[in-house]
């Protein structure tokens, strides 16, 4: 005997939770959710269709539920954001669209991405493969900040770059997977390695000194730290101690924050080519 329609509504509305909230009907029915049931839900309110094909929770998120009704993929920077890789630009929302697709309105400001993808889209995914963000990123940001997307995914381990060489990558993507390293930590870092690369010196990634990691070691006594959003409270309190230790045990360290890299870099520069020009980059 089935259970009662009020306890299979709610179990509909539990999975389509756990399925971030916007589920293909086709899925659910393909896991046992009953027409019937899934006209009662959204007739009791607790779903809502989106055109014939998707069902959302009523608070579910706004993206996802647009994406749906346009009959797109979340794509490039905006899926990047969502497989948890570091981007620098997020106020533009990507989107995936067939090469045949008409016209796509999702939201003002919206960049559309319409290039055969690495890998096969699957019809009821709304959010890009991470192989096929690397893909678009590589063609649609500046060398340096797709080169951050990549090395972020190698760090967080999403893909390998043995593996994305063996995809039919463009000439800008290629490049890519040349330079990309799992290294940093974030994308500053990234930035601040290849925005350095021409001064000759050795640049150690995420070197390991006196217990703790540091950002970059430049020859072998000049630590660059770059601190993002998170270096407050505790974290920042812990940064100080080791900026210490390492003063004291005769390295010098220059401490930058995210938006002087991002907005002043001029700045930054000047002060690094300083500090190696007075040799403070050398074990003396």
């Amino acid at each position: 005997m089935s259970a009662p329609l009020p306890r299979r509504i709610d179990a509909l509305v539990s999975r389509v939770r756990v399925l971030d909230g916007v589920a293909s009907s086709a899925r659910l029915q393909r896991e046992g959710a009953s027409a019937a049931t899934i006209a009662a839900a959204v007739a009791r309110g607790d779903l809502v269709r989106l055109r014939r094909r998707w069902l959302a929770l009523p608070d579910a998120d706004p993206l996802l539920v647009a994406a749906a009704r346009a009959g797109v993929t979340l794509a490039c920077c905006t899926a990047a954001v969502r497989h948890g890789l570091w981007v620098l630009d997020r106020d533009v929302l990507h989107v995936a669209a067939p090469a045949h697709a008409g016209r796509i309105t999702v939201a003002g400001g919206t960049r559309v991405h319409r290039a055969q993808p690495l890998l096969p889209r699957h019809p009821e995914s709304l959010i890009d493969e991470v192989v096929n963000v690397l893909g678009l990123v590589s063609v649609c940001l500046p060398v340096e900040e797709a080169l951050a997307v990549w090395d972020s995914a190698l760090n967080k381990k999403l893909v390998t770059l043995d593996e994305m060489r063996r995809y039919p990558l463009g000439a800008r993507a290629r490049r890519l997977a040349d330079l990309a390293t799992p290294l940093p930590d974030s994308g500053l870092e990234t930035f601040l390695i290849v925005r350095l690369r021409w001064l000759g010196e050795r640049l150690s990634p995420q070197a390991w000194i006196l217990g703790h990691r540091v950002d970059l070691l430049i020859g072998e006594r000049l630590v660059l730290q770059a601190d993002g959003g998170h270096h407050v409270g505790a974290q920042r309190e812990a940064d100080i101690r080791h900026d210490a230790l390492l003063a004291l045990n005769g390295y010098h360290v220059i401490r930058v924050g995210y938006r002087q890299i991002v907005d002043d870099w001029p700045s930054v520069q000047l002060l690094i080519t300083q500090a190696i020009a007075q040799g403070l980059h050398r074990a003396h």
